[in-house]
Formats: C-alpha cells, sequence, structure tokens
C-alpha cells in the first residue's frame, strides 16, 4: 500500500509553496529559493531560536517568528523580505559584529553587507578578550570569536556525540561556553570528535593546523582543493572530505547529506591522518 504524503501549502512572498506536514517556514522558503540567513540553525541539530537571524513576517503574529523552528501551517501568509525583517536582520549582524571577532566568518560578513550592518558604529563594544586556548595538537579555542549559537553544545549533546564535555558558562558578556568546572580540554570529556568544530560558523573553533597556518599567513582556501573518501580505519563506512594545500591534508570534514555520517566523525576519522604524509616528526 502507498502511503501519500500530508502537505501544507503557504505563501511565502506572495508565492504558494507547498511543503509536507511538520516541515518548517525556512524549508518553505529554501523550497521557494529564498536564500535565508542563518547562525544557530544546522541541518543535523535540533533548533535553538538563540540567533534570530532567520526570524519572519507571519501575517496575524504580533512578533517576528523564527523560520528555522516555526512549522509550516495550512494557509500561512509570510514575508521574508518586509522592511521589518530586514531592519531585525541587520541589527542582530550589528550587535554581533560589534562585539564579536567575525573576521573569519565568510557568510556572516556577506549576511552583513547584504543588510547593510555596520557594527563600528557602536563605540567600546564589549569584548572577551581572551587569549586563544591551545591545549593540545587537535583544534582551539577562540572565545573573541564564538557567538553563542549553542551548535557546538548541541553536537557534542542530543544532537551527534552524547558527549556532554561543553555547555553554556556564565551570565551577560561573561557568558561563554566552557568544559565543566573550566578544566582543559585533555582533562574533560571531551573525546576529540570535532564535531563542535564543524558546526562553528566563526571558526570560534577551528583545526590547529589551519590555526598555525593563518599565523604564518599562509591560510590559502583559493588554492586548497576538497577530495572525498572512505575513512580507512573502520568498516562503517564514513565519508571524509579532505582539505589539501601545497599537497597536505590541513582538515577533515564529512557531508551533512551522506547517510552514515550526517557530517559527524570520530577523532581518528577527523583528526587521524597525519600518517598519510609519512614524516618523522608526525
Amino acid at each position: 500500500m502507498t502511503v501519500t504524503e500530508t502537505a501544507v501549502t503557504i505563501s511565502v512572498d506572495g508565492n504558494d509553496v507547498s511543503v509536507p506536514e511538520g516541515a518548517t517556514i525556512l524549508d518553505a522558503c529554501t523550497a521557494a529559493g529564498i536564500d535565508t540567513p542563518t547562525i544557530c540553525y544546522g541541518p543535523t541539530l535540533t533548533p535553538v531560536n538563540a540567533c534570530r537571524v532567520c526570524v519572519v513576517e507571519l501575517e496575524g503574529s504580533r512578533t517576528l517568528v523564527p523560520s528555522c523552528s516555526r512549522p509550516a501551517e495550512e494557509g500561512m501568509v509570510v514575508s521574508t523580505d518586509s522592511e521589518r525583517v530586514n531592519h531585525s536582520r541587520k541589527m542582530v549582524l550589528e550587535f554581533l559584529g560589534s562585539g564579536v571577532d567575525l573576521s573569519q566568518a565568510d557568510e556572516l560578513n556577506e549576511w552583513s553587507a547584504k543588510y547593510g550592518a555596520q557594527p563600528d558604529r557602536y563605540d567600546n563594544p564589549e569584548r572577551m578578550n581572551e587569549d586563544v586556548k591551545i591545549q593540545d595538537d587537535l583544534y582551539v579555542r577562540d572565545y573573541d570569536k564564538c557567538v553563542l549559537c549553542y551548535k557546538c553544545v548541541s553536537a557534542c549533546g542530543d544532537d551527534a556525540q552524547h558527549t556532554y564535555a561543553i555547555s553554556m558558562s556564565g551570565r551577560g558578556f561573561g557568558a561563554r561556553i566552557a568544559t565543566e568546572f573550566d578544566v582543559t580540554l585533555p582533562d574533560s570529556a571531551c573525546v576529540y570528535c570535532g564535531n563542535c568544530v564543524a558546526v562553528c560558523p566563526t571558526n570560534a573553533l577551528q583545526f590547529k593546523t589551519e590555526f598555525d597556518l593563518r599565523e604564518a599567513e599562509n591560510w590559502r582556501p583559493e588554492d586548497q582543493s576538497v577530495t572525498t573518501t572512505i575513512c580507512s580505519y573502520c568498516g562503517v563506512g564514513c565519508n571524509l572530505e579532505l582539505h589539501t594545500q601545497d599537497e597536505r591534508i590541513v582538515k577533515v570534514t564529512s557531508p551533512d547529506d551522506h547517510s552514515v555520517t550526517w557530517g559527524n566523525l570520530c577523532i581518528k576519522g577527523r583528526f587521524g591522518w597525519q600518517y598519510v604524509h609519512g614524516d618523522s616528526d608526525d
């Protein structure tokens, strides 16, 4: 027997869009070909509604609604490009840019340019002003780049790894992502899967190899190639995307849409590629 999928139809910017029942407004926007800005949203993560940059105007609603988590309902009338929506997105991006180093957040900077955000118009912004935490040779933490999107917490917790090594700590301008009792990463519950690094939108978490190349002013994404292969460590069949520069692997990612990994890897797949180079000092 064939099961017929129930669909709902909503209006997005004047056009009718049909999506499966249970889909979100963001799904409808994507189906309509509308590129909606997101920061805390990830295709493999549960929405946490933290950034509010994906808000849209919903007819009959007093407030703007987050498109990433609001289910699409039959007959909804949604506007994604109204003056109210654009102003809200601009202000969110300005506030983030005024207090966080977004120099390596390419996508956020593109959105800021689109919406005309000018974070430098705010004087004396609050910053964490902490040194980059380098506690091992795998990845680093730079809190001045963190926008508190919670994506790393979700990836470490219920949505992927179930390790719960990190969570929110502090309040107000002192809020940050931290290990339990703020112990070092090697002393924490971290298993170094690197799934937190994979979902970070601002490079607050980044491979130590990338950090070192950036410090040497030799990080050249435009000269890098990406090769998809299968992890050689076990029989699970995880897909790896090997990012290479000057014929050396500089980092490893995994596609979000792969049915085995869904973007997630273990420590071996994410960081255990040095043997490929055959260097005696690696």
